[in-house]
């Protein structure tokens, strides 16, 4: 099995291996946000207009990388406009930035709830179902060729193995075996 499908996605589709990475790009998200606030308390005129530069600059970089079709940022590039948006009054963001100030919010709103959203601890796929369970789902249903998978979960319930009716199903899928044979009705009756 290639390392790509074993890896679960957690949260919105990362790899639980960069999750060092977004604790790091979080935790210079805050510093810079710090460190951005700094001259708003000595000369918030200046640095106002400063930061409408350095948004300017990096939407200009942006587009230079994307000369053709629609414009995607990346998570970088959200992380300096999201940073950057608090330099700038709330009343100027439609004139200086890129995207739309609701945009603007959802992306802080992601950066800061990444820190409380827990997503990395939760699991987001069922446990593989054990090697011994799959054989025996298997042979009860070649031994019965005319059980489905209903009947083989009840029999296995009946022995005391925990395990849905779906995963059933999956592993008879999986074995190249009808999950829900036909069955031929009363004698006398055509189907």
């Amino acid at each position: 099995m290639p390392l790509e499908k074993s890896l679960p996605l957690v949260g919105q589709g990362i790899p639980p291996c960069w999750e060092h990475g977004l604790v790091i790009v979080s935790l210079l998200y805050k510093v810079t946000r710090k460190l951005l606030s700094i001259p708003l308390v000595v000369l918030r005129s200046e640095t106002a207009k400063d930061a409408e530069l350095l948004v300017l600059r990096h939407e200009n970089a942006t587009l230079r990388r994307q000369l053709t079709g629609p414009v995607r940022y990346e998570p970088a590039d959200r992380f300096w406009l999201a940073a950057l948006s608090g330099l700038v009054d709330r009343r100027r963001w439609r004139e200086v930035f890129p995207v739309t100030p609701g945009t603007l919010l959802a992306w802080h709103r992601r950066f800061i709830a990444r820190k409380w959203d827990h997503t990395a601890h939760r699991r987001t796929r069922r446990p593989p179902t054990r090697a011994a369970r799959t054989k025996l789902v298997v042979r009860l249903a070649r031994d019965n060729p005319r059980w489905g998978h209903r009947r083989i979960h009840g029999e296995l319930v009946t022995l005391s193995h925990r395990i849905a009716p779906s995963t059933v199903w999956q592993i008879l899928h999986d074995a190249d075996i009808d999950p829900a044979p036909r069955r031929s009705g009363p004698p006398g009756e055509s189907s």
